[in-house]
């Protein structure tokens, strides 16, 4: 019987902190201008790219953003189950809270098309599992809280800081749902985060949390829990 794989080691990135500071400034660029200032194209697959591309030239492989067996996947579903749940029971109370101060939170484009079309809720189930919980965990969860913690020597209080910062990038990256829609993705990044560091910085985690949270918005429309 073969035994469960433990969690790699953590490998530290070949150039240091200088060189992991300037991954994140690279990141947080990508996201502010694409979202922001609208001046660079969309930036999930800019840091999806640059991510993998990054941890396998500094780190030597994936395992180090987080691609590899956990010790228990009981544990970890259990981990992104709970995760899913808070962060939906968190939408449901600041969500209306937000939107008594700010105007209420845009929709993403095309979405009113799932209540009407079970087709339409494939494609959106399709793209919520791949652009969202794959392109958006390795670019926000698995590089960019990455490289925050290693540009300030990983400490706790350095994941601390990259915790807080991957998450307001995070609700920046969702720019377009105004305000309310900041804050509201923004609380979202730091649910995933915990997933992630509960989960010992293995990155299925918060991909899995991802896409249950999304399916669930998703079930919402669908069947018309949202209304």
């Amino acid at each position: 019987m073969t035994e469960p794989t433990a969690p790699a080691p953590e490998t530290a990135p070949r150039g240091g902190q200088l060189l992991s500071a300037v991954e994140l400034l690279v990141g947080a660029a990508l996201v502010l201008g694409h979202n922001v200032w609208r001046t660079l194209p969309n930036e999930v697959p800019l840091l999806f790219v640059l991510g993998l591309v990054s941890y396998r030239l500094r780190n030597g492989g994936f395992a180090a953003i987080g691609f590899r067996r956990p010790p228990s996947w009981t544990r970890l579903l259990a981990i992104a189950l709970g995760a899913a749940a808070l962060r939906i029971a968190l939408g449901i109370v600041v969500e209306p809270l937000a939107e008594s101060v700010w105007p209420p939170i845009v929709a993403p484009a095309g979405t009113e098309a799932i209540a009407a079309s079970p087709w339409a809720a494939l494609r959106w189930l399709g793209l919520v599992w791949t652009w969202a919980a794959f392109g958006e965990e390795i670019g926000y969860r698995g590089w960019i809280l990455g490289r925050a913690a290693d540009a300030l020597g990983r400490s706790p209080a350095a994941t601390a800081f990259a915790v807080a910062a991957s998450s307001v990038l995070f609700g920046f990256g969702h720019f377009y749902k105004g305000p309310a829609g900041i804050l509201d993705s923004g609380l979202a990044g730091l649910v995933l985060a915990g997933a992630f560091l509960l989960a010992r910085r293995n990155l299925w985690a918060p991909i899995l949390a991802h896409g249950f949270i999304d399916t669930f918005g998703i079930a919402a429309l669908f069947f018309g829990w949202a209304d």
